[in-house]
């Protein structure tokens, strides 16, 4: 997957835990965890500010595009 979330990384600066930000943001602690292990699909802007004002951050801070390994290779002539 090309978009990394870095959602646990950002947690851990701000010793929080999903459950307290699951509270704060309003959304379940199952849906934190998926968001956590990268398993969803998308994201509403709504629940990314959420996250950013509750974890003080940027939305760059939480999601991190790194190339496929296959995007990365210079194509063979």
């Amino acid at each position: 997957m090309a978009i990394v979330v870095n959602l646990d990384v950002m947690l851990a600066r701000r010793k929080m835990r999903s459950k307290e930000l699951a509270e704060r943001i309003g959304i379940t602690e199952q849906n934190v965890s998926l968001l956590k292990s990268g398993k969803v699909k998308g994201i509403r802007f709504d629940t990314l500010e959420r996250i950013c004002v509750a974890l003080d951050c940027q939305p760059g801070d939480i999601l991190e595009f790194v190339p496929d390994s296959l995007q990365t290779k210079p194509a063979s002539a």
